[in-house]
């Protein structure tokens, strides 16, 4: 997948990051609070590796967009170009019981944007904004590494209960 990423797009996504982050560690850190922007991070970083589908074709679009907006909002703010192109690397791949726990996890975070109010909406997608950037970094890449690997698992466990009755889990 080529996808444009560049600094611009990634001060945009910290942006976001540390504009829903602020405010959960000014006030009492209750880990709930967390969910709805975690959840949508979860399906954005989740959707970097969705190479074909329409989840990486949504991933790589709004990065592609939000770098432009924000090399554009760099150059008009400081007068200096925020276009510099940043390699891009990927988590790893979905198995295809991975690929059905990915679909799984979109339909719970639907499910939980459709039941969230106007707030928790926002950070859904903030959250799924931030993490289809920063999921097309290297060092993001490597970092949640293991997430991929999770998914697949627990697709793979998924696959055995159904076709085994769960015998030798």
């Amino acid at each position: 997948m080529n996808v444009a990423v560049n600094l611009g797009g990634v001060a945009i996504a910290l942006a976001i990051l540390w504009l829903n982050l602020r405010p959960w560690w000014k006030g009492g850190r209750d880990p709930k609070a967390l969910l709805p922007y975690a959840s949508g991070a979860g399906l954005g970083s989740l959707a970097t590796i969705c190479v074909g589908g329409a989840l990486g074709w949504g991933a790589a679009g709004i990065a592609g967009l939000v770098s432009s907006l924000g090399s554009k909002g760099v150059s008009t703010t400081t007068g200096t170009s925020g276009d510099s192109p940043l390699p891009t690397g990927r988590m790893g791949t979905l198995t295809a019981p991975g690929a059905i726990v990915t679909c799984l996890l979109l339909v719970g975070v639907i499910v939980l944007h459709r039941a969230s109010g106007k707030q928790d909406k926002r950070r859904i997608i903030g959250g799924f904004i931030t993490f289809a950037i920063l999921g097309f970094l290297p060092g993001v890449a490597a970092l949640l590494s293991w997430w991929p690997d999770s998914v697949n698992w627990a697709g793979a466990k998924i696959r055995q209960v159904i076709t085994t009755g769960g015998a030798s889990l």
